[in-house]
C-alpha cells in the first residue's frame, strides 16, 4: 500500500481566512490534499462553499484540491470544478442515476473522478462501476456537518474496496471522511484506507501542520 494521505477539511477552518488556513497545512510533510466540502442545502441540509471560492483557492495554493460535492445534479455542476483546476472531484452515488457518465465528464474536464457513498449506502451495488473512478469516498458520518462521531460500521466497505484494489480488480484511492482523529485513524488504516479526511482534528489543533504529521504517522503505523 502507498503511504497514507491526509486531506485536511476546510469545513473546520476559519472561513474568513481560507487562504491562510490552507497555507498553514502545507510545507514539507504537510497535507497531501485539501478537502473542500461543497454543500447546496438540497442534497444535505447545509450550505457552504461553491465554485467561486474554489477558483480563488486554486490561485493561492499548490496543494491539490479534493472537492467533495454534496449536491444535487452533479452532471451539471461537477465538471466545472475539474475545469477550474480541482485535482479530484467527488460526487455522491445517491445524487445521480448515471454516475459513470458524470465520471467521464469530470475526467474529460481534466480532473480525477470520485464516487462518495453515505454510511447507509451499500458498497456492493457500486463495486463494478468503480472501474470508472479514481477515488472511492466512504462517509463515516452523515454528510452535511462537521464534528460528528465516527461510524465504525462503514469500515466493512473500506475493507471490501481494499480487497478489490489489492487483487488488481480496481485501481483507485480508498478515502474516508467523517470523525477522523487520533482515536479513529488507526482503525481506518487497518481497514485499508489510503486517504484520511480530517477537519477538527487538524484545524482545532494548536499546530495544524503538526497535527497532519501526527495523523499520518498514526496511520502509517497500522499498515
Amino acid at each position: 500500500m502507498p503511504a497514507p494521505m491526509i486531506a485536511p477539511s476546510i469545513l473546520s477552518a476559519d472561513f474568513a481566512r481560507l487562504g491562510d488556513e490552507v497555507a498553514v497545512v502545507g510545507g514539507v510533510e504537510g497535507a497531501d490534499w485539501v478537502h473542500v466540502d461543497v454543500m447546496d442545502n438540497h442534497f444535505v441540509p447545509n450550505l457552504t462553499l461553491g465554485l467561486p471560492v474554489v477558483q480563488s483557492l486554486l490561485g493561492h495554493t499548490d496543494i491539490p484540491l479534493d472537492c467533495h460535492l454534496m449536491i444535487d445534479d452533479p452532471a451539471r455542476w461537477a465538471p466545472p470544478y475539474a475545469e477550474a483546476g480541482a485535482y479530484n472531484v467527488t460526487f455522491h452515488a445517491e445524487a445521480t442515476d448515471d454516475p459513470i457518465a458524470v465520471a467521464k465528464d469530470i475526467r474529460a474536464a481534466g480532473g480525477k473522478a470520485g464516487l462518495a457513498i453515505k454510511p447507509g449506502t451499500a458498497f456492493e451495488p457500486y463495486a463494478e462501476i468503480l472501474k470508472s473512478f479514481d477515488t472511492l469516498l466512504v462517509m463515516s458520518v452523515e454528510p452535511g456537518f462537521g464534528g460528528q462521531s465516527f461510524i465504525a460500521e462503514v469500515l466493512e466497505k473500506t475493507r471490501a474496496a481494499r480487497r478489490l484494489v489489492d487483487s488488481g480488480e480496481l485501481r483507485l484511492i480508498v478515502e474516508i471522511d467523517g470523525g477522523i482523529n487520533a482515536d479513529t485513524i488507526e482503525r481506518a488504516a487497518e481497514a485499508g484506507v489510503d486517504c484520511f479526511v480530517a477537519g477538527s482534528a487538524v484545524y482545532n489543533a494548536d499546530d495544524p501542520a503538526e497535527a497532519v504529521r501526527k495523523l499520518r504517522a498514526l496511520a502509517a503505523g497500522r499498515r
